[in-house]
């Protein structure tokens, strides 16, 4: 079988490697993995109340629910109190119920911002975030152990699961939007003048959530994208700029002047200012620390992903709150909101969260706490970004992927990156090499170059960001450079 439970669950084509036999197998080393003791162990929770309660949820992609009640009638049939989403819902709506409802798991069923062919499984732990990567682990330890063993999955008819109590639905957003509203102050939003948001939700699981909640607020609110349909009209359903045509052409047409903007599975976000200019998650992070610490008065860690902005940085050293670098992941992240006070945390894809919310990317919360910041400011998005950059700017960011013509080993790579490392870039002095997550060159005036190796594919993952946009050309074309010369 063609199946690996990685870091961020299991992701593979729908009817191709993502069938149902297939996630029946899966369905059944999660229970197995759930069931032993040393899920529990590594589950970082003092008490878990409900050890026999799992919580499932689904987006909306092609079979999706389909996929869910299976999963469901599996982990019935091993022993499991099982509580399925009455309907397609957000990844973070998901986590938080699996935390609200004390259960001991949550799985998703999600290939998140990925192509419309993909589906994929998630799996959530105890304390309302991604499983750990030895919680992970573990479900590729009876993944394997089942096949060698010639075990196949328990099975229970649904219905019949359903009759005797061990699957029932529920509305996650409920308690969802009720703990929402405990970090976002809607009476700011509801006191905003001629403020119009335009929501994106790119036809995934966030669709409405963002729009109901904001309803009794004042707020005009538009969303477009927010039909049913599996095939998320042909794009990949990620928030990123050259997915966002149709949120840009929206705003053009008078529909609003802030947009938002929530990819597949809602744990990611975007927005677009008033003249339609993409606001990319670098941006929104630094503007919610400045938000949240200036005008809420919060204080705590900064957290950031090694590919995330150092505007981040400056923020921290302005005002005198650490800053933690972590490898690419929100794994990682959330062992830091775990483990200590954190304001804010966050990676350049889009998925942040900050205090007092779960240890979970949400582009949920985040769009709604974009506009609290636009309505409290009573500036429009587009001016509290130049604000920023004039503050602890200038920034401009760009990434891409640069595919070798031969296949080149992870720490090979790495090895030449470091032993050839350039004594400056686009006439910048490098000042310190870092090799966390990848190799990465920080240039004397702030500016950096990250290149990070696939390990499963000859590709490279650059990364830069430059004090002007020459710059992060410059960065960006030695790392073409690099490219070149291992291939």
């Amino acid at each position: 079988m063609a199946i690996n439970f990685g870091t961020d669950g299991w992701r593979a084509v729908i009817s191709d490697t993502f069938t149902f036999e297939n996630l029946r197998v899966v369905s059944q080393a999660i229970a197995n993995a759930v069931s032993s003791s040393s899920w529990e162990e590594l589950s970082k929770v003092d008490q878990i109340p409900n050890k026999d309660r799992i919580v499932i949820g689904y987006d909306t992609r092609f079979l999706s629910d389909r996929y869910a009640k299976e999963v469901a009638r599996i982990l019935a049939a091993n022993g499991f109190k099982v509580f399925i989403s009455q309907s397609c819902a957000p990844t973070p709506a998901i986590s938080y119920a699996v935390k609200f409802y004390g259960a001991i798991a949550g799985v998703m069923i999600t290939a998140s911002h990925n192509a419309p062919r993909y589906n994929g499984v998630k799996l959530k732990a105890a304390y309302g975030g991604s499983a750990l990567p030895e919680q992970c682990t573990l479900v590729e330890v009876f993944l394997n152990d089942n096949e060698t063993q010639g075990r196949g999955p328990n099975l229970m008819d649904y219905d019949k699961a359903r009759e005797i109590g061990l699957i029932s639905t529920f509305n996650p957003i409920l308690e969802y939007g009720n703990h929402i509203r405990k970090l976002i102050d809607f009476d700011i939003i509801a006191d905003a003048k001629d403020l119009r948001v335009v929501v994106d939700s790119m036809y995934g699981s966030g669709r409405g959530v963002i729009k109901n909640l904001l309803q009794g607020t004042g707020v005009e609110v538009n969303e477009i994208r927010g039909e049913m349909n599996p095939g998320f009209g042909g794009i990949h359903p990620e928030p990123i700029n050259r997915n966002l045509g149709a949120l840009a052409s929206a705003i053009a047409s008078g529909l609003g002047n802030l947009g938002l903007a929530t990819d597949g599975d809602a744990d990611r976000t975007g927005a677009m200012d008033e003249r339609g200019n993409f606001v990319d998650p670098h941006k929104i992070m630094a503007l919610s620390i400045k938000y949240l610490h200036e005008k809420k008065g919060l204080d705590g860690a900064l957290v950031r992903t090694v590919s995330t902005t150092r505007m981040i940085d400056r923020l921290g050293k302005k005002y005198g709150l650490p800053v933690f670098e972590t490898p690419v992941g929100f794994n990682h992240i959330s062992d830091h909101m775990m483990e200590r006070d954190v304001l804010i945390g966050g990676e350049e894809s889009g998925g942040i969260s900050f205090k007092g919310h779960i240890p979970e990317g949400d582009g949920i919360i985040m769009g709604l706490l974009i506009t609290e910041m636009v309505a409290a400011s009573h500036a429009t998005l587009g001016e509290l970004v130049d604000e920023l950059l004039a503050d602890v700017g200038p920034a401009f960011y760009d990434r891409t992927d640069l595919r070798l013509k031969k296949p080149v080993a992870k720490k090979e790579m790495i090895k030449y990156l470091i032993d050839n490392a350039p004594a400056s870039i686009g006439g910048e002095k490098i000042a310190e090499i870092s090799t966390l997550d990848g190799v990465k060159y920080i240039m004397a005036d702030d500016s950096w170059l990250l290149i990070r190796p696939s390990g499963t594919e000859p590709v490279l993952r650059v990364y830069a960001e430059g004090r002007t946009h020459q710059m992060v050309k410059e960065l960006l074309g030695y790392g073409n450079q690099v490219a070149e010369n291992v291939s």
